[in-house]
């Protein structure tokens, strides 16, 4: 359970503002004062502060940098009044994750409060290499084949440098693991860490993200806005799927990595900074190049060094370490003894296909040791879960499918006016989404591993399909 620290001098916001976070599976202390936050931050282990800049006695900036000089891996969010949004921009170029406006949308704080949790674990989580099937702290890249000892090489010798690093896979493959590996090896290690995904941002809002905004560039723009880049300042930014970004978007991003400067949406002053660059994709550069969806100059620029992660099938001598290593990290998250696995079912999964790759696995171990009762972990339990391949979905999941299919039919012969592949998605993905909070009894974070989807995706989920469970709290 992650724990946050909220430090407010207004009683009645903090308290009611601790319950909401309580009621989201946080653990919660709230400080009254600076002076109050910073020995509760000397005393504990947090993973987030939330820090109001008007504050009696020390101000809220004053406070943030003490926070910062105990740990600067400690995400920050700024919570800031109309007439203190200069000094939150002072402290987000300073390294805070990011500042809010009072009076704030709850959803959209829940949803920043989980990208700064995510970010602070990615930066603080240690992601071990070669690491023994057994390792159980943090996070690790599991593999003895002769392509993973050419990946740890590369990860060695790359990391000792200031180089771009280009990272090229199949999606599921662990690129986001070799990233943060990267970085946890560098020399920018102490500095911050920060993930865009360019496709999960939509393009109207990518650039913004990216570069910041001057006030008034846009309707909505009501102030500055530091982007992440400029808030990465000595650190490093890894651009995750930049094989998808839009070309306008690509031009900056060389300008950056050729310049080492950008600017602001709807500003004229030229920003000096100072980033790595690592990027991903698990798209082909060489064929979007010549269809003109990617820049060469910038394909170049990108691949001073690239490291190649193979597909699971390419590496089949890999899935028992991988196996043995999520049998028993899920088991230990789940409170379980690890059940271990039948013979034959770890002969089906190093047959297997694993389109997914490694996210594929682990999903599917995570999903069996849920609805696993104690025993060795057998074929027809990996059959029940796997679908997609006929050969392994069990009869019983093919009548489910069957209700499905009639399901669509129907709507599709009877109501052709009011259907559309949206609203099919929208209805299949409500349902898939309130059933994981049910087996998790409302746990988000579980519901999340679960579906395979970080929480701010999660949380944009139940708002949009206004999902609310009995363990829920009102």
């Amino acid at each position: 359970m992650e724990t946050i620290l909220v430090i407010d001098d207004d009683d009645q916001l903090r308290k009611s503002f601790c319950k909401l976070l309580k009621e989201e599976n946080y653990a919660v202390i709230g400080a009254a004062s600076g002076e109050a936050g910073l020995e509760v931050a000397q005393q504990n282990r947090l993973d987030l502060v939330i820090l109001d800049m008007r504050l009696p006695g020390m101000n809220g900036l004053e406070v943030f940098k003490k926070i910062r000089a105990m740990d600067a891996k400690l995400p920050v969010i700024i919570v800031t009044a109309y007439g203190t949004t200069e000094i939150a921009i002072e402290a987000t170029k300073r390294g805070a994750y990011d500042y809010i406006l009072k009076p704030f949308d709850v959803p959209e704080m829940l949803s920043l409060i989980s990208q700064a949790l995510e970010a602070g674990y990615f930066m603080r989580s240690p992601v071990q290499m070669d690491a023994s099937p057994q390792a159980q702290s943090g996070d690790a890249i599991i593999g003895q084949s002769k392509s993973m000892q050419m990946v740890y090489k590369a990860i060695g010798r790359v990391s000792q440098t200031d180089a771009t690093v280009l990272i090229r896979g199949e999606s599921g493959t662990g690129k986001e693991l070799v990233a943060r590996a990267v970085y946890q090896h560098g020399v920018r290690s102490q500095k911050a860490f920060l993930i865009i995904n360019c496709v999960a941002i939509p393009e109207n809002l990518l650039e913004s993200e990216l570069f910041g905004y001057e006030k008034g560039s846009f309707t909505g723009a009501s102030q500055r806005h530091i982007g992440k880049i400029e808030q990465a300042n000595k650190g490093t930014v890894f651009l995750d799927e930049i094989g998808d970004m839009p070309l306008n978007i690509q031009a900056k991003i060389l300008r950056l990595l050729q310049e080492k400067k950008i600017e602001r949406i709807g500003g004229e002053e030229t920003i000096p900074v100072d980033v790595r660059i690592i990027a991903a994709t698990n798209k082909n550069l060489e064929q979007a190049i010549e269809k003109g969806t990617f820049r060469e100059d910038l394909y170049f620029r990108l691949k001073v060094v690239t490291i190649e992660l193979p597909p699971l099938r390419k590496r089949r001598e890999d899935i028992k370490s991988l196996v043995s290593h999520y049998m028993e990290k899920f088991s230990n998250e789940l409170h379980m003894d690890n059940p271990g696995i039948q013979t034959e079912a770890m002969k089906r999964l190093i047959g297997y296909g694993w389109p997914g790759n490694i996210r594929e696995l682990a999903n599917l171990l995570q999903k069996v040791l849920i609805f696993n009762r104690g025993a060795p972990v057998s074929v027809r339990e990996l059959d029940q879960i796997i679908g997609g391949n006929e050969g392994l979905v069990a009869p019983e999941e093919r009548i489910e499918f069957n209700e499905i299919r009639g399901w669509v039919s129907q709507k599709l012969s009877h109501h052709p006016e009011t259907c559309s592949l949206d609203d099919f998605v929208d209805t299949i993905s409500s349902i898939v989404v309130e059933e994981a909070l049910k087996i998790t009894n409302g746990n988000r974070s579980q519901a999340a591993k679960l579906l395979d989807v970080s929480r701010p995706t999660l949380h944009a989920k139940i708002d949009k399909y206004q999902i609310r469970l009995k363990t829920e709290i009102s």
